[in-house]
């Protein structure tokens, strides 16, 4: 399939290429479940019953889980907001140097969400199974929402930390590699050539021991011939 040259140019823009990133499209789909969770129970969290038109949460009239639900998916929202604009200037974050920071906060925040969207779920499919929701007049389908994107949050929110994890780990330095590079430092240093040289002589002193040339080879060297010794007549 041929497509048109402007769509192409559309497709290979850095945009697009930015929203394929899988980091980017984990972002976009918790951003999307904490915006139907707070959403959905804002407009049917509170409904009144038949007989009374007092509003009450639909989660057995416990207040707490849907004012939690409701804060937790609004500050969600805006945590995958803000990362994902972060994202888009990666580039100047790793210019500044505080690379390392941003992606130890992202992974921090990765598990925390996690762990709050997990305890969601089990709070509120607990409070709706001791709920009566025959008597509220605009239906279940709002909590039920709100339950079912709280628990598909929790691997959404484990694979950003799994996702931070390995940008932090690459990002290490390893130790091996950099042992050996100062390791290739001091050989360089101590090297024949740089210590045979005239700008760096031997030093000398009463505590230091140097090996001549004949003392290291003794068997190399030009044998002298004996000298003869005159006698003194007797």
């Amino acid at each position: 399939m041929h497509l048109p040259e402007s769509l192409q140019d559309l497709a290979d823009s850095e945009t697009v290429r930015f929203l394929k990133r899988p980091k980017s499209i984990s972002r976009v789909c918790g951003g999307v479940f904490s915006l139907v969770i707070f959403s959905s129970l804002l407009i049917d969290g509170y409904q009144n019953r038949a007989e009374s038109p007092e509003l009450h949460c639909v989660f057995n009239r416990n207040y707490v889980a849907c004012a939690f639900a409701v804060r937790a998916g609004f500050l969600s929202f805006l945590s995958s907001l803000v990362f994902l604009a972060l994202d888009a200037h990666e580039n100047r974050i790793i210019e500044s140097g505080s690379k390392t920071a941003f992606r130890l906060l992202d992974l921090i925040l990765a598990v925390i969400w996690a762990g709050v969207w997990f305890g969601a779920f089990c709070f509120l499919a607990n409070q709706w199974q001791h709920s009566n929701s025959k008597h509220f007049l605009t239906g279940n389908s709002s909590p039920k929402a709100a339950i079912a994107f709280a628990f598909f949050s929790v691997p959404v929110w484990i694979f950003q930390a799994y996702l931070a994890f390995q940008d932090l780990r690459n990002e290490a330095p390893f130790p091996y590699k950099r042992s050996q590079d100062e390791g290739a430092v001091v050989l360089n240093t101590l090297s024949p050539s740089s210590t045979s040289s005239p700008a760096n002589p031997p030093t000398t002193g009463p505590n230091s021991v140097s090996y001549s040339s004949s003392a290291l080879s003794p068997y190399l060297t030009t044998p002298k011939a004996p000298r003869l010794a005159m006698m003194p007549d007797s």
